[in-house]
């Protein structure tokens, strides 16, 4: 990044001034290496993002940004429906709540090796992914409707999972005020049968293992020790949740002249919180959230029958399920006074510290769980939110490692069967539907994670708690 676009603020932030039609300045997390290797595109999209009506305290990117439709990957805004506040598809994303889900095993490395090939083969075949794949649940429009409307609380109604898993999900598995109504029917039917499904891209499901505790208190509360098996599953909601945003962007687009807002660039559009359309997005918006979090019950449910059939002695429990492509409404304190907002999360994960009600019983007193995705060869981590996270960053981290290099210079540089091999050397099993897929999504395309912790760690948004190593990847 041009150095001449930033200003910096200390360490780990870095200012972009309020200039022309700006409502409050730009503020971006990242070190030295993160913000040399950004793109001037992320600084011209966290400053397009500040002129939007109705933003509250700053714009921000997180270190793991990069560019994306209209807000960055990794930008994070709020806006004050009082203020003549927005809400933007755009700064939610196309993937509504994609996130990761976390669970124990009870199993430890040294007793998982024996059966590593044949957990790998098992999942591999059990669990649905790849571009367009279809799972074995297939719903009418009437029963979709009611998944729409109560998330994961449908799944486990419905066989999928356990009631005390709902206790460790964002909302209790559940978001209020989705409104099926205002999903177009080409969303709905996309989804029909595609519950219980991977996907493809950089979605995954992983085996890992904790490799380092960096806080004990925090990890024994999460349940965490070194050597355990971890399984983490990273997807969202899938046709309907892209087809959602490619609807409202359409409409934003028409509503945000009706209403005289200015966009600086047209994938900004966007729509009065207050308005007509700004309501209906939030209805199925709403409802692509509880559609993520039906999803990854329903998938939990999968890898648990198959852990049944091939390591009964697997106790498979949920850690925790946070998502990081959303618009939540949540209070705030800005300029001295708390405001109800409308927090856009677009690639960042809501990082609430200690305290919160929301949170289950066992980790009210330490913060919530901050699960952040690896790149199948690289680590992932687990960190927790922090009390000075919310005026640093509205209570927001980072949620992965971030792109460094698009899709097709990756397919030029590597090779899926050399990727495949290579992370096998490493002991990594990489079971995938699609080698250009894996070339895709090398660990060489992205930025480096674990510089990415240690900024989102040392600048106080997330603290960390452990590191995981993949043993197993499935991919699509």
């Amino acid at each position: 990044m041009d150095r001449k676009l930033v200003k910096r603020r200390d360490e780990y932030r870095w200012l972009i001034e309020r200039t022309g039609r700006m409502q409050v300045d730009g503020l971006i997390y990242a070190s030295e290496q993160l913000i040399a290797e950004m793109d001037d595109m992320v600084a011209r999209q966290v400053s397009n993002v500040a002129s939007l009506p109705g933003i509250a305290g700053y714009s921000y990117a997180m270190p793991d940004a990069h560019w994306g439709y209209g807000f960055c990957i990794g930008g994070v805004a709020a806006f004050d429906p009082e203020k003549g506040g927005i809400i933007s598809a755009g700064g939610v994303g196309f993937d509504i709540a994609c996130g990761v889900r976390t669970m124990h095993t009870d199993l430890k490395d040294k007793d998982f090796g024996p059966m590593k090939e044949r957990v790998a083969d098992a999942l591999f075949h059990h669990i649905p992914a790849g571009v367009g794949s279809t799972g074995k649940i297939l719903l009418t429009s009437h029963k979709l409707d009611e998944l729409l409307v109560d998330g994961a609380r449908w799944a486990v109604e419905h066989g999928y999972g356990t009631w005390e898993d709902l206790r460790f999900i964002e909302s209790g598995g559940k978001m209020p005020g989705a409104d099926p109504s205002k999903v177009s029917e080409q969303a709905k039917k996309r989804q029909l049968d595609q519950m219980g499904t991977l996907g493809s891209g950089n979605h995954y499901l992983e085996v890992q293992k904790v490799v380092k505790v960096y806080d004990a208190p925090i990890a024994r509360a999460f349940g965490i020790e070194e050597g355990d098996i971890k399984i983490s599953i990273h997807c969202g909601s899938r046709g309907l949740g892209h087809q959602i945003g490619a609807d409202y962007l359409k409409r934003m687009a028409v509503s945000a002249k009706e209403h005289g807002i200015e966009l600086a660039e047209r994938e900004l559009a966007c729509a009065p919180l207050q308005s007509s359309v700004g309501q209906s997005y939030l209805g199925a918006m709403r409802s692509g959230i509880n559609c993520a979090l039906a999803n990854r019950q329903i998938l939990m449910h999968l890898v648990r029958e198959i852990f049944e059939r091939v390591c009964p002695k697997a106790a498979i429990r949920l850690l925790y399920d946070v998502s990081h492509n959303t618009c939540q409404e949540e209070e705030h304190e800005i300029d001295g006074r708390k405001r109800r907002l409308f927090v856009h999360r677009k690639g960042a994960t809501r990082a609430f510290g200690p305290g919160r009600p929301d949170l289950p019983a066992e980790y009210r007193s330490v913060g919530q769980p901050v699960l952040i995705g690896g790149t199948m060869g690289t680590a992932s981590y687990i960190l927790v939110g922090t009390e000075q996270a919310e005026r640093l960053s509205l209570s927001s981290s980072c949620h992965g490692a971030g792109r460094q290099m698009s899709r097709t210079a990756a397919t030029k540089r590597w090779h899926g069967k050399d990727i495949m091999r290579h992370l096998a050397g490493q002991g990594v099993l990489i079971r995938s539907r699609s080698l250009r897929g894996l070339a895709e999504e090398a660990p060489g395309a992205y930025k480096d994670v674990s510089e990415v912790v240690e900024v989102s760690d040392k600048a106080g948004l997330a603290k960390k708690v452990a590191q995981l190593m993949p043993l197993i990847c499935i991919k699509g």
